[in-house]
């Protein structure tokens, strides 16, 4: 497979503030990168920067063989963007939507109707097709600024968080539509706060912090690499949580913890044996367990492992 995508050793910094350091990574046609990171990690800069929307400070970077810095009419029409923040027009139907990219994207006029009826029969928008999107849904929206990018067959596509915000069923039509461009042959950057996403659809994925690379591989590679079992601890009592991540962030043991399921999740360097002492610790401190499992590492192990955040 041939690279769409290169970046190689990119940086950027605001004022005294670095945001992107030595950033490289590749994306071949025709599959998917996961960039993952916490908030505030450097992949909105990441992106910005490959779609020459913020000058790249230092590095290099290329988009379907056209520099990003050179040439960066080139790569605008190399493209297709879909940010956090839905490009469409609420004034205008989802059909002139799809016209008004068409023609900032130069198609010919005699292709144009064809393609924007390709797009809405394979995408399922016939429904609110002749709609203005004034009147659509979350899901609705995000699905057209998806297709919007998509118009003029593009070979990279940049997709920032496509589906925050959106309902599982919306999230999962977008899945699909995502895997079929990669599967089309396009090359796909794809950023996500959901793990499980980016799980499902990556075929690779890197992880940054503080906008350094910390990870880099398949899912499977990276949650095989971790090497160690979780240990999940349901709590009783929500305002016993801080307390028992401190008491067992200790010793080859790392704590994450979720509030809204009052759930402990303990990575365990020792395995199971490791286990058993961190729930004796836990019992003897009176802390009251409801119930407990171990597992093996799934990516948001991996991720948590990785950034060091709780």
């Amino acid at each position: 497979m041939s690279s769409v995508i290169i970046a190689r050793g990119l940086n950027k910094a605001y004022g005294e503030t670095t945001a992107v350091v030595d950033l490289s990574f590749e994306v071949d046609a025709g599959t998917v990168l996961g960039l993952l990171g916490p908030n505030g990690a450097g992949k909105t800069t990441t992106i910005k920067m490959l779609t020459t929307l913020l000058p790249i400070d230092g590095g290099s970077a290329s988009v379907a063989g056209f520099d990003v810095a050179g040439r960066p009419d080139a790569v605008r029409r190399v493209i297709g963007v879909a940010g956090q923040s839905a490009a469409v027009d609420d004034k205008l139907t989802a059909r002139e939507n799809l016209e008004l990219f068409a023609r900032l994207y130069k198609i010919p006029k005699m292709k144009r109707t064809a393609r924007i009826e390709e797009l809405i029969e394979r995408f399922d928008l016939g429904e609110f097709a002749d709609r203005v999107a004034g009147t659509f849904s979350g899901g609705q929206r995000r699905r057209l600024d998806v297709v919007a990018a998509l118009v003029a067959s593009p070979p990279a596509i940049f997709l920032d968080e496509p589906t925050t915000g959106l309902d599982p069923r919306s999230r999962k039509e977008l899945w699909a539509e995502i895997r079929s461009m990669a599967d089309a042959g396009a090359a796909v950057v794809l950023t996500t706060q959901y793990l499980d996403e980016a799980d499902r659809l990556s075929d690779r994925i890197v992880i940054i912090d503080r906008g350094r690379v910390v990870a880099e591989g398949t899912g499977h590679e990276l949650k095989r690499d971790l090497d160690r079992d979780v240990l999940e601890v349901h709590l009783a009592d929500q305002a016993d949580l801080e307390r028992a991540a401190g008491l067992v962030d200790v010793g080859g043991s790392a704590a994450g913890i979720d509030a809204s399921q009052n759930l402990l999740a303990v990575q365990l360097a020792g395995g199971s044996a490791q286990g058993l002492d961190v729930l004796r610790r836990l019992e003897a401190e009176g802390i009251a367990i409801e119930d407990f499992q171990f597992r093996r590492p799934t990516l948001d192990d991996v991720f948590l492992t990785h950034t060091a955040r709780r």
